[in-house]
């Protein structure tokens, strides 16, 4: 590798040489996977597979899982006077819990 004098050069000069490197490090680093995955496609294929049965269907390095959908709350209280009212006791109180405590009714009233 020849050796580069950077003294001469200037901060403006050095960030943009900086800039260049990580391009071609990341131009670089793109083609090398790129060859890599071709390689391990073509030897599953080789072997009568494609590569998502060999990972098990995993997505490509790189790409964001899905994020799993929250678990909705065990309902913990309902409304005797409209069974279709409920609520699991996570955010805030619905409408018909808070009409009946302003009732004088208490939250535990309505826990099943």
């Amino acid at each position: 590798m020849a050796k580069i004098d950077l003294k001469p050069l200037s901060l403006k000069d050095l960030q943009a040489l900086r800039k260049r490197i990580d391009t071609a490090i990341a131009r670089h680093d793109k083609k090398q996977k790129a060859k890599a995955l071709a390689a391990v496609k073509a030897k599953a294929k080789e072997l009568g597979f494609s590569l998502s049965e060999l990972t098990g269907g995993a997505k490509a390095a790189g790409s964001k899982p899905k994020k799993a959908a929250k678990a909705k709350p065990k309902v913990t209280h309902r409304d005797p006077a409209n069974a279709a009212n409920t609520w699991g006791g996570r955010g805030p109180r619905p409408a018909w819990l808070k009409e009946a405590i302003a009732k004088g009714k208490s939250p535990d009233d309505f826990k099943i």
